[in-house]
Formats: C-alpha cells, sequence, structure tokens
C-alpha cells in the first residue's frame, strides 16, 4: 500500500468512534425516505467540520444534499452514496445507518489527500431509497452527470462483488364501477373488485410468455366494505420488474393491456398511475468493481471470501445512477448470520459491534478505491471506455439464452 493509501486509512481510523456514534444514532432515530432530517444533518454536518461545502435541499428533496470538498486541481470527480431512510416497522432493518455512514467517511478519507492527486470528491445524500428513490430525481435532473465514477456499499451477511439489479416499474390500477345491493339488485351493479380479480388472472397468463428473469407480483389495497354491497372502487398495485429498462418498458405495457381488459370485460373505469418511482438495472463497472475487490483484498479479506453476484432479483437506485456513470454497488459482510435484509435479525445486526467494524472496511475499500481512480489515468481511461460501450448497447434488444 502506498503513503496515500495508508494516510487515507489512518484517517479514517481516527474517526471511528466519530463514525460509530453516527451510525448508533441514525440507527436509533428510524426515519422513513423524504423524513430522514436528523440523519442528513449529521452527516452532512460532520461534512462540514472537514472541510466540504455543502448545499442542503438538493433537487428541492429536502433531507438531500451534496457535500464537495475540491482541490483546486484539475482531476477526475469521484463521488459517494450515502442512503439514510428507513422501513416503516422494521427500522433500519437494510442497515443505511451503516451505509450513510460508511459513504461520508469514505468522502472524508479521500478528502485528506486529494490535493496530492487533484480533482474532487462529492459526498451525495440521497434519500428515500427504499421508495420513491432520492437517486431517480437526482439522476434525471442530471446531478450524476459531473461525476466520473460514483460507488457506495450495502451491507450484508456476506461479501459480494457488484452485479446487477432488476429494472422496476410500481404501477397501480383503479377500477371505477357501481354500487348496489349485491343481493337485492346485483343487475344494477359494476363490480369493481371482479375488474381487479380478472387483472390478476390476466396477469397470471401473461406470466407464462415472460422471460424467466421477469417478476410481476402485486396486492389489493381497496376491495369493497362488505360482502352484501357490491363494490364500486378498488385498487391493485404491482411491481413489474425485468433485466433491463427496455424490457421493463414493454412489459408494463402488457400489464397495462391486462388492466383494460379487465375492465372492458365488467364495465369498470379504469385508471393507471405510478405509485413509486421507476427504478432503471444496475451496471456495474467491472474496471471500478475489480480495483475496489483488489482494495478489500489489501485490507486483509480472503478472496476466497468475496462471491460473485449471481443475477440481481431486487431494485435499487443506485440503477438511475449506473445509466449516467460508471458504477459499484457491492456488499460487504456485516454478520456471521445469514439474515436477509427487510428483517428484524438485520436491523439487530446492523447494530453490532461487529457491523460497525465492517463499515469502516467498507469505508477504507471504497476511499482506496477513490484514490486509485484520482491517480490511475489508465484505470479511468479502462473504465470510461467501458462504460462508453455500455451507452452504445443500451438499447439492444434482450434475448432469452
Amino acid at each position: 500500500m502506498n503513503l496515500l493509501k495508508q494516510q487515507v486509512v489512518e484517517e479514517i481510523d481516527k474517526l471511528k468512534s466519530v463514525l460509530d456514534e453516527i451510525s448508533i444514532y441514525i440507527g436509533e432515530n428510524p426515519e422513513l425516505g423524504h423524513e430522514e432530517f436528523k440523519a442528513s444533518k449529521v452527516l452532512s454536518e460532520t461534512l462540514e467540520d472537514h472541510g466540504f461545502s455543502v448545499e442542503m435541499g438538493t433537487c428541492n428533496l429536502p433531507t438531500a444534499f451534496r457535500a464537495v470538498f475540491d482541490s483546486g486541481k484539475e482531476g477526475p470527480v469521484v463521488g459517494f452514496m450515502a442512503e439514510y431512510d428507513a422501513l416503516p416497522e422494521v427500522g433500519h432493518a437494510c442497515g443505511h445507518n451503516l451505509i450513510g455512514t460508511m459513504g461520508i467517511a469514505a468522502g472524508i478519507g479521500v478528502s485528506k489527500v486529494i490535493s496530492e492527486t487533484g480533482g474532487k470528491v462529492i459526498v451525495y445524500g440521497t434519500p428515500a431509497e427504499e421508495t420513491r428513490g432520492g437517486k431517480v430525481t437526482m439522476a434525471e435532473e442530471g446531478i450524476f452527470d459531473e461525476l466520473d465514477v460514483a460507488l457506495m456499499v450495502h451491507p450484508l451477511h456476506s461479501y459480494v462483488k457488484s452485479g446487477s439489479s432488476l429494472a422496476m416499474d410500481a404501477i397501480q390500477f383503479e377500477f371505477f364501477g357501481k354500487s348496489t345491493h349485491a343481493a337485492a339488485s346485483p343487475q344494477e351493479g359494476i363490480n369493481a373488485l371482479d375488474a381487479v380479480i380478472q387483472t390478476f388472472n390476466s396477469i397470471n397468463a401473461l406470466r407464462q410468455h415472460i422471460l424467466p428473469s421477469a417478476r410481476i407480483h402485486g396486492i389489493i389495497t381497496e376491495g369493497g366494505k362488505a360482502a352484501n354491497v357490491t363494490p364500486d372502487y378498488a385498487v391493485a398495485q404491482f411491481y413489474v420488474r425485468g433485466t433491463t429498462r427496455a424490457y421493463v418498458n414493454e412489459l408494463t405495457e402488457k400489464v397495462k393491456k391486462c388492466a383494460e381488459g379487465a375492465a372492458l370485460q365488467t364495465g369498470a373505469m379504469m385508471k393507471h398511475s405510478f405509485y413509486e418511482f421507476s427504478y432503471d438495472d444496475m451496471i456495474t463497472s467491472s474496471g471500478l468493481s475489480e480495483a475496489f475487490t483488489q482494495e478489500l483484498i489489501s485490507l486483509g479479506v480472503d478472496s476466497t471470501e468475496i462471491q460473485e453476484q449471481r443475477d440481481g432479483s431486487g431494485s435499487l437506485d443506485m440503477g438511475n445512477v449506473s445509466q449516467v456513470v460508471p458504477s459499484i454497488h457491492p456488499y460487504i459482510k456485516i454478520t456471521d448470520g445469514t439474515y436477509a435484509c427487510h428483517t428484524h435479525e438485520f436491523r439487530r445486526a446492523a447494530m453490532t459491534d461487529q457491523a460497525r467494524e465492517a463499515m469502516i472496511l467498507g469505508a477504507k475499500a471504497m476511499a482506496l478505491t477513490g484514490v486509485e481512480v484520482l491517480a490511475n489515468s489508465e484505470l479511468l481511461q479502462k473504465i470510461k471506455a467501458e462504460f462508453a460501450l455500455h451507452l452504445s448497447d443500451r438499447h439492444a434488444p434482450e434475448f432469452v439464452d
């Protein structure tokens, strides 16, 4: 490890007690998406304390922020993502108290040596990843266009390289019928719930003819109030997922046709809307991912412990970032238990000493990768060439293997 990188490691070690306190504070004060006022305040103020220029309310998102440390010299721009929203009922069961803290720690670590490398380091506070992803809005506004690379690390029960995720649309169908007494005058009614059920039946038939990698799953949020009253209003919500944005666009149109057909069959009126933001698929920069993996190994992680990611099954707003700048989203081991995210077990695991040690390790690996990008022009050229190739192939059709 060269002297610059050694200095980064030492600087992050000096901050360990402060970083531990921040992750505990956020973990003990869970806030839902776009309500993370305590978390964004403590994270942004810590960056400000270390010389970052901080802008709050980025893209008119009250709990978002953009924190810049500029060397004043020409060079690449490295970005780190901080997430800090919690989940309803289970709190920080996805470890965002660790993610946000890792993001600022990596940024601060790089800032301590950036006068030697040149360039800029930027930390973005990105709210509401679990629902109406802040990164979606920020990507659409062009905020990330200033970056050469973007990095974040997610906690898990094992070390996993950055891979893919599913693009997703969150679509809602409202059906409007006509209420009547279901026994005395059924012929007078138009059953909105029947339209919802028919929509589910049509989608179930559609599943026979979609790619194996795609997913459609939904719930009924409104289905009537009494069994003897024909429901005049019913609502269904679905997630439509696929390995590319282009395929999800195509599949969502087919799902809409299912709902349109159900409305036609039952006589109900139908209205559709998107109840959450659409997430794009995650495109991992292999050059950036390899650099991160090598830094993780240099920090003492056994290479045999680092797994290749299988096809991504979830959706995340980092996917939208990866469509505009070379990006990675690897996973770091915080527990010996094989707990799934979004569970009480994982929430407890994210508050342990072991998790905080992993958080420091992840911050160091991100920061060292950032330094490598800033100092190694050959690596950056490789990363940019790969991304340019991705852009040229982005709209290529998807085929079944």
